[in-house]
């Protein structure tokens, strides 16, 4: 583990922001190439392709991607420093397998984030403590007082010592200006803003509070699990000094990263693998999207080895929490005879949850109809012996497949989520909780890079 990532909440804001206890790592697969996975119905009837490309994938290789992108980088906000890095990570493994690799820079909106530090180590290091700072907001600068807990902005109960300390309410867009004014007015060096609880499994994600403006203190949002231990420490301890930090993200340059090797002959068909490498605010990012990310690399290394027909690209694309924006600016640069050469599309969005409920293994395509990408997926689903536990083609979008569906490019995303419904999704989803020891299983990252391994290389290996 790196220097940065032991630097834990006091990381550097924005660039390494930090989960950085040591992790608990998940436990790794121990199946041979013809044992039945769990979960599948039986073994699998693997052709002599599949059994190249499953007996040279390696989740405990992934995990140690894994834990560079969520652990010594963190949150991955697009355009921030910290997106950067991870790119130039992911370009750096590109290149080391032998591909052409380029970035696809694009203009992304500002950022502002905080951090909260602890003097005391009396907070869990075991979470992200990253969370959203106003733009109505002080920005850029670094207060330190004790917590006070108001309770309600609607309804605020003021200790007597407000003065010099970090004020701590449950927040009320409606109230928030004006219980804003009222802190600064008594002293308060800054405000922490308690988000209200989310219906089970959601819980409510950082944010950049709106509605203020030249508030002359900082004024940040917090995630329901920050909310819930910084109440729980107050509990316990008769004094917890926070550290607030602020700081304001202008002019940034997002990127897609893409890889490539040609195939044969003039203008072969394109097969693209794909995840996002960015994150929300206040979230490591290790299920959404690090699991899709690292799968896409270790397929790319995998696939390095092997000759196909077709072109192979693989894409890691920036800002898609914020829209899709990556992933929109490249199809919008395809001319037609690019688009018309793609035969299929594998996102691969949140792929190894370690949740207990999430036992589908959803084919989300945008508009819920079959394409290749479904197609091949399923076929590799029945060789595996996992055909029962899939589920789709679904309609759905919300991740990178539907830029490429929305020009007619065969695409879909692939996902483990609760069987319900494919909006069932685990409590950790965008939280500080998304990390490799809350929210990761090495069994489920093992069969998601089976099943499209050997999906794209099936649709790639032959013209």
């Amino acid at each position: 583990m790196s220097e940065t990532s032991r630097m834990s909440r006091r990381g550097l804001l924005g660039a390494v922001a930090g989960v950085t206890a040591a992790t608990a790592l998940p436990a790794a697969p121990a199946w041979a190439v013809d044992d039945q996975r769990p979960g599948a119905v039986r073994p699998p009837t693997l052709d002599r392709d599949d059994r190249h490309i499953v007996s040279r994938l390696s989740s405990e290789r992934a995990l140690r991607h894994l834990q560079v992108l969520t652990e010594d980088i963190g949150p991955r906000i697009g355009g921030t420093a910290s997106e950067k890095r991870a790119a130039d990570y992911l370009a750096g493994q590109l290149r080391s397998y032998g591909y052409q690799t380029r970035y696809e820079p694009f203009p992304v909106t500002d950022k502002f984030l905080a951090q909260i530090g602890d003097p005391r180590n009396l907070l869990p290091d075991d979470i992200c403590w990253q969370a959203g700072a106003a733009p109505g907001g002080k920005l850029d600068v670094s207060v330190t007082g004790p917590a006070r807990d108001v309770g309600p902005a609607t309804a605020p109960v003021w200790p007597a010592d407000v003065a010099g300390a970090v004020v701590l309410a449950d927040d009320n867009l409606a109230a928030r200006p004006g219980f804003v004014a009222e802190a600064a007015a008594r002293g308060a060096v800054a405000v922490v803003l308690l988000p209200a609880d989310l219906v089970f499994p959601r819980r409510a994600s950082a944010y950049a509070p709106s509605g203020l403006t030249a508030a002359p203190i900082p004024v940040i949002g917090v995630a329901q699990v920050q909310k819930r231990l910084l109440r729980e420490a107050l509990a316990v301890v008769t004094s917890l000094p926070l550290t607030i930090s602020t700081a304001a993200h202008r002019g940034l340059v997002s990127n897609n990263v893409i890889g490539e090797r040609p195939g044969k002959g003039a203008n072969p068909p394109i097969v693209m693998v794909s995840g996002h490498y960015d994150t929300v605010t206040g979230a490591p990012g290790a299920n959404d999207d690090g699991s899709g990310t690292v799968l896409t690399l270790e397929i790319a290394r995998v696939l390095s080895k092997y000759p196909t027909e077709a072109t192979l690209r693989f894409a890691f694309w920036g800002a898609e929490e914020q829209g899709l924006v990556g992933s929109r600016y490249h199809v919008r640069q395809l001319a037609q005879d690019q688009r018309d050469r793609y035969r299929a599309v594998f996102q691969n969005d949140m792929v190894a949850t370690s949740w207990d409920p999430a036992i589908v293994y959803w084919l989300l395509s945008f508009d819920g109809l079959a394409n290749a990408a479904t197609n091949a997926v399923r076929a590799s689903g029945q060789r595996l012996g996992y055909d029962p536990q899939m589920v789709g083609p679904v309609l759905r979008g919300a991740s990178d497949h539907q830029s490429f569906q929305e020009v007619g490019i065969a695409a879909a995303n692939f996902s483990w989520r609760g069987e319900a419904s494919p909006a069932l999704l685990e409590p950790p989803y965008h939280s500080p909780e998304d990390t490799i020891a809350k929210n990761v299983s090495l069994e489920r990252l093992q069969v998601s890079m089976e099943l499209i391994g050997t999906a794209a290389y099936a649709l790639a290996r032959r013209i």
